[in-house]
């Protein structure tokens, strides 16, 4: 039981989100992003918004959710029986405010046309990812949940792989995969399950298909589990018999590629600088032009979140933050490999928190 006077995690996050505000000179913050939502006021539903004033936080929702927006959220709860944006614009005349800060990466055009012509008088000011920038550092709570996703999405791939047999359609081991996540108890998986196999791999985000796993090819498979809001993010590729020696080269430079990478993370480093060690790896291979995508991103509330392990990111990474780690290399005809590990940074380095091998496995 929290002690009488004790703030909330959620009353701290708002309280840093509107420090960081201060220099914007707000009278208030909207946010109707569901994510950021859900990070500042503990509210799930599919429909709500955050007034947020130096003293007060109004979380707005549908009657759907009477009951469990007060059950989540430690927020005053406004429930509006029309339009969010008209309840919103009630309280915010109602507040006196005069400048009103919304997420201008989050909010549509519609909705901003629909508060404009509802607070009259109102300035609105566009505001920029700040509960983004805010969210990619995480809390011992949130490692902790992420570590528990990582864990479960490790545990039902390994189930699943134990029901693999040769002939099994991509959508059937997809669908495999996804079974034993929700039979383990995860929210949902965190983004559509990714098994492509033969020249299909080399396809970096190959949608699952009919198409039988045959016998001496590649299968790839990227996961992830959500839990309690919370998403875990991991890819493996496997032998389903024999492989050629040029297939087999690839990966041993995949792998030493993630691992040098992983080696690099650590507070103060570049993301560019982790995605540069990659590259090199690779390079040495002649293999980084086969490399498409960037090293790694930021994981959360979101699978993809800041921030974006890539060749111009300039963010440097700071204990808390969550990442994954995600080298590959595609040929068109041949096939695909990648490797990626979800990994928290810490204060002196970092935590690779999946735990599944790594290790060309044959099925």
């Amino acid at each position: 039981m929290r002690n009488l006077g004790e703030k909330s995690e959620l009353a701290v996050r708002r309280e840093r989100l509107w420090s960081t505000l201060a220099g914007q000179k707000l009278h208030a913050f909207l946010t109707t992003a569901l994510p950021n939502l859900h990070y500042l006021s503990g509210f799930t539903g599919s429909n709500g918004a955050l007034l947020l004033c130096e003293d007060r936080a109004l979380l707005f929702t549908d009657p759907r959710y009477a009951t469990q927006a007060p059950q989540q959220s430690d927020c005053e709860v406004k429930i509006a029986t029309g339009p969010l944006t008209r309840e919103i614009a009630k309280w915010t005349r109602r507040l006196k405010v005069k400048i009103l800060g919304f997420e201008q990466n989050r909010i549509s055009f519609e909705e901003h046309g629909q508060l404009k012509a509802s607070l009259p008088g109102v300035r609105l000011k566009p505001v920029l990812a700040a509960v983004e920038d805010l969210r990619m550092v995480k809390s011992e709570a949130e490692i902790g949940t992420i570590k528990a996703s990582v864990r479960l999405n490790s545990a039902a791939l390994e189930q699943a792989l134990a029901h693999f047999r040769p002939s099994m359609t991509e959508v059937d081991f997809a669908a495999e995969i996804e079974y034993r996540m929700r039979l383990l108890g995860a929210d949902s998986t965190a983004f559509e399950t990714i098994v492509a196999s033969g020249q299909r791999t080399a396809l970096p985000h190959g949608h699952p298909t009919n198409h039988p796993v045959e016998t001496d090819q590649l299968l790839l498979v990227d996961v992830g589990a959500r839990v309690a809001g919370y998403a875990s993010d991991m890819t493996r590729t496997y032998a389903s018999g024999k492989l050629d020696a040029k297939i087999h080269r690839m990966y041993k430079a995949v792998l030493e590629s993630q691992l040098a990478a992983i080696d690099a993370v650590k507070p103060g480093v570049s993301c560019a600088y982790v995605d540069r060690t990659a590259r090199e790896i690779l390079g040495g291979y002649g293999l980084d032009k086969l490399f498409v995508h960037s090293t790694g991103h930021g994981l959360g509330l979101e699978i993809h979140e800041r921030p974006r392990i890539g060749k111009k990111e300039r963010t440097q990474l700071q204990a808390g933050m969550a990442i994954t780690i995600e080298p590959g290399v595609y040929q068109e005809g041949l096939g695909g490999i990648r490797i990626e590990d979800t990994v928290v940074v810490t204060a002196r380095g970092s935590e690779v928190l999946t735990t599944t091998p790594k290790e060309l496995v044959v099925l």
